[in-house]
C-alpha cells in the first residue's frame, strides 16, 4: 500500500488547492482499535516551527480501506474544515494549524501526520546533477545565444535503436520527432541484390521493445505530457528515429548510420546516440566500426553506450572503444558509478593505422553520466515497458500512462548525447574530435574511481556548453585522467591479439610467452563463423597450457555460436612458454578464423612514500594514494607530520572529493573551484563553496587547516549543507549508549558546529576522550573534546579523507 499512498498524496496537492470541504458523512471501513503512538515526520515538525498558519499534512490512520465514519468526526473535532479522504486507502489530506497537529498526535487512531511536500523527481535531480539547468538559465549563455536558452535548437539527432514511439506527446512526429524511419523490414524480400530501402514516416517504430522511445526521449523529449517536468537534455533538437525492433542484427543498426550519412544535410544530422553492443573485442574492421568512422570523417559524432556488464574490468562495449566515438560510462545521481557499468581494461591501449591516420585506442570509457533511476518516455501502442513499483513510487498518477523509469548506461548515452546537441547549437562549427576533447576537459573527477571506469569523470553540461561557446576558455588542469602523480600505485599490463585459421585437419596451436611474476593471466577467445556462411561458426573450445603442463580449459556452449566469448583467467601463472590450442565438440567441421587477446597483469605496486613505513597513518596514506584521494610531494615523500595547507587541502579535494572545476582563471584553478557556489557534485548549484575565504575575503593558501575547518570541507564535499546549516543544540558524540556533549563545544565557531557535529557522526573525524575518578567514585566520568582550533597534519588528513571516502 506504499506506493498508492504516495500516489494519493501528489493528487492531494491539487485537490487541495482548489479547497474542497471535508465530506459530512462518509462510507468507511470497520471501526479499528486504537493502535501505538502516532509517528510524526521531520519534514512535518520541521515546518511547524515557522509556518504560524495553515499546513497541508497528510493523516494516516490506523486500519485498511478508507478513513471510518469516527476518523472523520475526528478531524472536524479539532476544527479542522479543509480536506479529502481516500476511497481505499486510511488517509486523509487535511488542512491543519500547528495545534490541530499537536491534537492529532495524542490520539491513538492516527498513525501517522507527513508533510505534504514537494516530491524529488529523479529526472530533474540528473539535470541537476550534470549542469543541464544552470546551462540552460545562465544569462550569459543565453545573450551570447541570441537571448535564447540553450536547448539543442535545429542540431539532427539520429536515436539508432529499437524505435521511436511518434504518437508520444513528447516525441510528436512532425514536430520534435522530424523523421521516423522502420528499419526492420528493409531486407529485400526477393532474390538477387538490390539497394536498402528506408520505410520513412512510420508514426510509431517501436512495436515491441520501448528502450528506444526511452532513449529518445532522453535526449529530446519536450516533457509535453508532464507540463515540462521530464522534458529531455535538449528539447529543442530535431529527432530523427531510426528503429531497428527489440530483438537486432547487426546489419539493421549498421543501417542507422547509413541512413545518418545519406540524410545528413535534409536533417543537419550532426549527432548519432547508440545504446547497444555485443561482447566482442574492438577490431578496426569490424563494419560498426567503419560505419562510425566514416561518420566521424562526415562531422557526425558518434556515441556508444559502455555497456552493462560491470564491475569487472574487460567488460568495455567493442564498439564504444573505438577512438573517434564517444563511450559513456553510467553513474548513480549522487555522483558514483553505477556497479552495472562497464569498464575498460586498466593500462591497456592500442596504436594502430586508419586511412593514413594513426590512432591510438585506449580501452576506458570517455565521460560518465546519470544511469540510474531515468525517467523517461514509454511507449504507448501498444503497451510499453511494464509499469514497476519504482515508477509508481516515484511518477505521479497523471503521469503513468506516458513515462518510466529504467537503469542503464543505455540511459546515460542519451544524456550526453543532448549535451553533444547544446554545444553545436552555440558553436555548429565542432568536430566529433573537438566535442570530445571537451567533455573530457570539462568533466568532474569521481573519487576512488580511474580512467578505465569512468574515463574523464561525471559529464558537466555547464562547463561544455561555456566551453564550446569560447574554446579558448581555460579548463582540464585539475582532471586526474590527465595529470601525473608524484606516488601512486600501478598495474602493469602486457596484452596482445593472436589470430588462427582453425580447420579441422589442422594442428590449431600457437605459443606465447607468459613473464615472470604476473599476477594474473587472462585469455579470450572469439569465434566469428565461416565468411561465406550466414551460419555461426563451429561450437569450439580453447586449452591454455603451462610449461609444466597443466591444462586450463574453456569452451563455448555447444547450444550457441556466433559472437560468443570464452574467457579463462589463471592467478599467479608460471612463467614461461605457454600454448594455446583450439578444439571443436564432435560433428563441428566448419573452417573459420578464431581471434582473441592474451593479457598479463603484475601485482599492484606503490611508488614513492619511502617516509610513511611505521607511521600511525601508514594504512590511510596507502589507500588514499590508491584511491587517487590525494597525492604525496613532488619527491614522492609524503611528510605526515607536516602541517596541511589550505592550498594542498583545495587541491585534494578537487582530486578526490568530487569537486566540480570551474574556468581556469589563475594558476590555482582548484582554489577557483573549492569556492565557487556549486563546488560539491552531491549538492546543488545554489550552495555554498566547499572552503571559504577568510575574513579579508582572501584565500591564504599557505595557512593552516583546523579541524573545524577541515569538518566543513569535508561534509559540504558530500552535499549535506542544508543538514550542516539545519542543526540546532549542543555538539555531541555517541559514547557507549549514550550522548557526551562535548566539553570545548562553545570553541566551535557557530557556523561550523552543525558541520563538527555531522563529522563526528560519520565517524570522518574522531572526538578526544578523558576521564576523571575521585579517590571515593566507583567509576570514572568520561568526557569528549573536539580541540577544533587544532591544526591538522597530513597524516590527520589522510585519515579524515580516507573516512569521507567511505562515506562518498
Amino acid at each position: 500500500m506504499k506506493s498508492c499512498r504516495q500516489i494519493y498524496s501528489i493528487l492531494m496537492v491539487v485537490v487541495l488547492m482548489i479547497g474542497l470541504s471535508l465530506p459530512a458523512n462518509i462510507v468507511g471501513a470497520e471501526t479499528t482499535t486504537a493502535q501505538g503512538p502516532t509517528t510524526m515526520d521531520q519534514h512535518l515538525l520541521e515546518e511547524m516551527k515557522h509556518n504560524t498558519g495553515l499546513i497541508n499534512v497528510i493523516v494516516t490512520f490506523h486500519g485498511e480501506g478508507a478513513p471510518t465514519d469516527e476518523n472523520v468526526n475526528l478531524l472536524k473535532s479539532v476544527g479542522i474544515e479543509t480536506g479529502i479522504t481516500m476511497q481505499s486507502l486510511p488517509i486523509a489530506g487535511v488542512l491543519a494549524t500547528s495545534d490541530q497537529i499537536n491534537t492529532l498526535s495524542k490520539d491513538s487512531d492516527v498513525r501517522s501526520l507527513y508533510l505534504n511536500r514537494k516530491v524529488e523527481f529523479y529526472n530533474g535531480d540528473a539535470t541537476e546533477l550534470t549542469g543541464v539547468k544552470k546551462a540552460r538559465k545562465d544569462k550569459d549563455m543565453q545573450k551570447e545565444n541570441g537571448g535564447f536558452p540553450v536547448s539543442g535548437k535545429g542540431v539532427g539527432v539520429v536515436v539508432n535503436d529499437s524505435g521511436v514511439d511518434g504518437t508520444h506527446p513528447d516525441l510528436k512526429l512532425g514536430k520534435n520527432l522530424v523523421q521516423n524511419v522502420l528499419a526492420t523490414t528493409n531486407m529485400a524480400k526477393t532474390t538477387g541484390l538490390t539497394p536498402i530501402v528506408y520505410q520513412e514516416d512510420v508514426v510509431n517504430t517501436d512495436t515491441n521493445s520501448g528502450h528506444g522511445t526511452h532513449v529518445a526521449g532522453t535526449v529530446g523529449g519536450t516533457g509535453a505530457a508532464s507540463s515540462g517536468l521530464y522534458e529531455g537534455v535538449a528539447p529543442g533538437a530535431d529527432l530523427i528515429g531510426y528503429g531497428s525492433g527489440g530483438g537486432v542484427l547487426i546489419l539493421d543498426l549498421v543501417g542507422g548510420f547509413d541512413y545518418a550519412i545519406t540524410n545528413q544535410s535534409q536533417y543537419n544530422i550532426r549527432v548519432i546516440t547508440n545504446s547497444w553492443g555485443s561482447n566482442d573485442d574492438f577490431f578496426v574492421d569490424d563494419p560498426v566500426n567503419v560505419a562510425t568512422k566514416d561518420c566521424f570523417d562526415r562531422g557526425i559524432t558518434v556515441l556508444f553506450a559502455a555497456g552493462n556488464a560491470g564491475p569487472d574490468e574487460d567488460t568495455h562495449n567493442p564498439y564504444a572503444k573505438a577512438p573517434w566515438v564517444i563511450s559513456v560510462a553510467a553513474g548513480v545521481k549522487d555522483g558514483t558509478l553505477a556497479d552495472f557499468s562497464s569498464r575498460g581494461t586498466r593500462g591497456v591501449s592500442e596504436t594502430f593505422e586508419v586511412d593514413g591516420e594513426t590512432w591510438t585506442w585506449k580501452d576506458q570509457p570517455t565521460v560518465t553520466a546519470p544511469g540510474v533511476d531515468i525517467i523517461s518516455a514509454r511507449t504507448l501502442s501498444p503497451v510499453g515497458v511494464i509499469r514497476t513499483n519504482k515508477d509508481i513510487d516515484n511518477i505521479p498518477a497523471a503521469y503513468l500512462p506516458y513515462y518510466t523509469m529504467l537503469n542503464g548506461t543505455s540511459m546515460a548515452t542519451p544524456h550526453v548525447a543532448g549535451i553533444v546537441a547544446l554545444m553545436l547549437e552555440v558553436n555548429p562549427s565542432l568536430s566529433p574530435a573537438e566535442i570530445k576533447d571537451i567533455l573530457n576537459k570539462t568533466a568532474t573527477n569521481i573519487p576512488g574511481r580511474e580512467a578505465y571506469e569512468v574515463g574523464a569523470g561525471y559529464v558537466n553540461a555547464y562547463n561544455a556548453v561555456n566551453l564550446a561557446l569560447d574554446p579558448m576558455k581555460d579548463y582540464g588542469s585539475t582532471i586526474n585522467k590527465d595529470n601525473t602523480f608524484h606516488a601512486f600505485s600501478t598495474i602493469d599490463v602486457i596484452r596482445e591479439n593472436y589470430e588462427m585459421d582453425y580447420g579441422p585437419t589442422e594442428s590449431n596451436e600457437t605459443t606465447f610467452t607468459v613473464q615472470e611474476n604476473q599476477a594474473q593471466l587472462v585469455a579470450k577467445m572469439y569465434a566469428d563463423g565461416d565468411t561465406f556462411t550466414e551460419e555461426g561458426g563451429n561450437p569450439l573450445v580453447f586449452t591454455i597450457t603451462d610449461p609444466n603442463g597443466e591444462e586450463y580449459e574453456s569452451g563455448f556452449n555447444p547450444t550457441y555460436s556466433i559472437d560468443l566469448v570464452n574467457t579463462i583467467t589463471v592467478d599467479q601463472p608460471v612463467a614461461g612458454e605457454w600454448t594455446l590450442k583450439v578444439s571443436a565438440y564432435p560433428g563441428a567441421a566448419v573452417p573459420e578464423k578464431v581471434v582473441g587477446t592474451l593479457t598479463q597483469r603484475t601485482a599492484s605496486t606503490i611508488t614513492g612514500l619511502g617516509d610513511i613505513e611505521g607511521h600511525p597513518a601508514e594504512d590511510a596514506i596507502k589507500l588514499g594514494i590508491n584511491e587517487r584521494l590525494f597525492d604525496a610531494k613532488s619527491d614522492g615523500l609524503f611528510y605526515a607530520d607536516d602541517l596541511l595547507t589550505r592550498k594542498d587541502l583545495a587541491n585534494y579535494l578537487v582530486m578526490g572529493a568530487g569537486i566540480r572545476q570551474v574556468e581556469k582563471k589563475t594558476d590555482e584553478a582548484y582554489v577557483e573551484a573549492v569556492v565557487t557556489k556549486g563546488a560539491a557534485l552531491k549538492g546543488e548549484y545554489t550552495k555554498d563553496g566547499v572552503m571559504k575565504l577568510d575574513e579579508s575575503n582572501t584565500f591564504n593558501g599557505s595557512g593552516d587547516v583546523t579541524r573545524a575547518e577541515l569538518a566543513y570541507s569535508l561534509v559540504q564535499s558530500l552535499g549535506m549543507q542544508d543538514e550542516a546549516q539545519g542543526f540546532e543544540g549542543e555538539v555531541s558524540v555517541a559514547y557507549k549508549g549514550e550522548r557526551l556533549t562535548i566539553t570545548d563545544g562553545e570553541s566551535i565557531p557557530n557556523d561550523l558546529k552543525g558541520y563538527v557535529q555531522l563529522a563526528l557522526d560519520l565517524g570522518i573525524l574522531n572526538a578526544y576522550y578523558t576521564s576523571t575518578q575521585g579517590p571515593y567514585d566507583k567509576e570514572p566520568t568520561i568526557q569528549a573534546s573536539f580541540n577544533p582550533t587544532k591544526e591538522v597534519t597530513r597524516g590527520d588528513f589522510a585519515v579524515a579523507m580516507t573516512r569521507f571516502f567511505n562515506n562518498y
